[in-house]
Protein backbone atom coordinates (compact mmCIF):
# COMPACT_ATOMS: atom_id res chain seq x y z
CA UNK A 1 0.00 0.00 0.00
CA UNK A 2 1.28 3.47 -0.89
CA UNK A 3 0.70 6.58 1.17
CA UNK A 4 1.65 10.13 0.30
CA UNK A 5 1.98 12.56 3.20
CA UNK A 6 2.72 16.29 2.98
CA UNK A 7 4.05 18.52 5.73
CA UNK A 8 5.44 22.00 6.19
CA UNK A 9 2.48 24.22 5.51
CA UNK A 10 1.55 27.12 7.72
CA UNK A 11 1.05 30.85 8.00
CA UNK A 12 3.63 33.24 6.59
CA UNK A 13 3.74 36.93 5.79
CA UNK A 14 3.96 38.14 2.22
CA UNK A 15 7.54 37.97 1.04
CA UNK A 16 8.33 35.13 3.39
CA UNK A 17 9.38 31.55 2.76
CA UNK A 18 8.14 28.06 3.47
CA UNK A 19 9.46 24.61 2.69
CA UNK A 20 7.02 21.81 2.00
CA UNK A 21 7.92 18.15 2.20
CA UNK A 22 6.15 15.11 0.83
CA UNK A 23 7.05 11.52 1.56
CA UNK A 24 5.74 8.57 -0.43
CA UNK A 25 5.74 5.36 1.54
CA UNK A 26 6.45 3.03 -1.35
CA UNK A 27 9.16 0.72 -0.11
CA UNK A 28 8.31 -2.06 -2.56
CA UNK A 29 7.89 0.22 -5.57
CA UNK A 30 9.89 2.77 -7.47
CA UNK A 31 8.63 6.33 -7.35
CA UNK A 32 8.70 7.96 -10.76
CA UNK A 33 7.66 11.57 -11.35
CA UNK A 34 6.55 13.71 -8.42
CA UNK A 35 4.78 17.04 -8.45
CA UNK A 36 3.21 19.78 -6.39
CA UNK A 37 -0.21 21.20 -7.13
CA UNK A 38 -2.24 23.82 -5.32
CA UNK A 39 -5.89 24.72 -5.05
CA UNK A 40 -7.09 28.09 -3.82
CA UNK A 41 -10.64 28.55 -2.53
CA UNK A 42 -13.10 28.62 -5.40
CA UNK A 43 -10.45 27.80 -7.99
CA UNK A 44 -9.34 24.73 -9.86
CA UNK A 45 -6.32 22.76 -8.80
CA UNK A 46 -3.25 23.93 -10.69
CA UNK A 47 0.17 22.50 -11.31
CA UNK A 48 2.99 24.25 -9.49
CA UNK A 49 6.08 22.17 -10.25
CA UNK A 50 7.14 18.73 -11.38
CA UNK A 51 10.33 16.73 -11.05
CA UNK A 52 11.43 13.51 -12.71
CA UNK A 53 13.31 10.76 -10.97
CA UNK A 54 16.46 12.06 -12.69
CA UNK A 55 15.90 15.50 -11.23
CA UNK A 56 14.59 17.36 -14.25
CA UNK A 57 12.13 19.98 -13.13
CA UNK A 58 9.47 22.23 -14.60
CA UNK A 59 7.56 25.12 -13.07
CA UNK A 60 4.42 27.10 -13.61
CA UNK A 61 5.33 30.49 -15.03
CA UNK A 62 3.94 32.23 -11.96
CA UNK A 63 6.46 30.59 -9.61
CA UNK A 64 9.59 30.49 -11.76
CA UNK A 65 12.54 32.04 -9.99
CA UNK A 66 10.85 31.89 -6.58
CA UNK A 67 10.02 28.21 -6.00
CA UNK A 68 12.41 25.28 -6.18
CA UNK A 69 11.40 21.64 -6.35
CA UNK A 70 13.86 18.93 -5.34
CA UNK A 71 13.78 15.30 -4.29
CA UNK A 72 15.63 12.63 -2.38
CA UNK A 73 15.12 9.31 -4.11
CA UNK A 74 16.52 7.33 -1.22
CA UNK A 75 13.75 8.72 0.98
CA UNK A 76 11.05 8.87 -1.73
CA UNK A 77 10.62 12.47 -0.70
CA UNK A 78 10.00 15.63 -2.68
CA UNK A 79 10.43 19.18 -1.41
CA UNK A 80 9.12 22.55 -2.47
CA UNK A 81 11.06 25.59 -1.32
CA UNK A 82 8.83 28.63 -1.70
CA UNK A 83 10.35 32.09 -1.47
CA UNK A 84 8.85 35.56 -1.89
CA UNK A 85 5.39 34.22 -1.22
CA UNK A 86 2.38 36.27 -2.26
CA UNK A 87 -1.08 36.47 -0.66
CA UNK A 88 -2.68 35.11 -3.83
CA UNK A 89 -0.67 31.92 -3.32
CA UNK A 90 -2.75 31.04 -0.31
CA UNK A 91 -4.00 27.55 -1.08
CA UNK A 92 -3.96 23.91 -0.14
CA UNK A 93 -0.82 22.41 -1.61
CA UNK A 94 -1.03 18.81 -2.76
CA UNK A 95 1.70 16.32 -3.52
CA UNK A 96 1.34 13.95 -6.44
CA UNK A 97 3.44 10.84 -6.87
CA UNK A 98 3.49 8.41 -9.76
CA UNK A 99 4.48 4.94 -8.66
CA UNK A 100 5.83 2.34 -11.06
CA UNK A 101 3.64 -0.75 -11.16
CA UNK A 102 6.05 -2.86 -13.19
CA UNK A 103 9.80 -3.29 -13.22
CA UNK A 104 10.45 -1.23 -16.34
CA UNK A 105 8.02 1.46 -15.23
CA UNK A 106 6.03 1.48 -18.43
CA UNK A 107 2.91 1.81 -16.31
CA UNK A 108 2.43 4.06 -13.30
CA UNK A 109 -0.27 4.63 -10.75
CA UNK A 110 -1.03 8.07 -9.39
CA UNK A 111 -1.30 8.86 -5.70
CA UNK A 112 -2.25 12.10 -3.96
CA UNK A 113 -1.55 13.40 -0.51
CA UNK A 114 -4.19 14.91 1.71
CA UNK A 115 -2.86 18.43 1.22
CA UNK A 116 -1.22 21.00 3.44
CA UNK A 117 -2.53 24.51 3.96
CA UNK A 118 -0.34 27.47 3.07
CA UNK A 119 -1.65 30.87 4.10
CA UNK A 120 0.16 34.04 3.06
CA UNK A 121 -0.92 37.15 4.89
CA UNK A 122 -0.61 40.62 3.39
Amino acid sequence: QVQVVESGGGLVQAGGSLRLSCAASASNYRVNNMAWYRQAPGKQRELVATITRDGNSNYADSVKGRFTISRDNAKNTVYLQMNSLRPEETAVYYCNARICVNLVCTYTKEYWGQGTQVTVSS
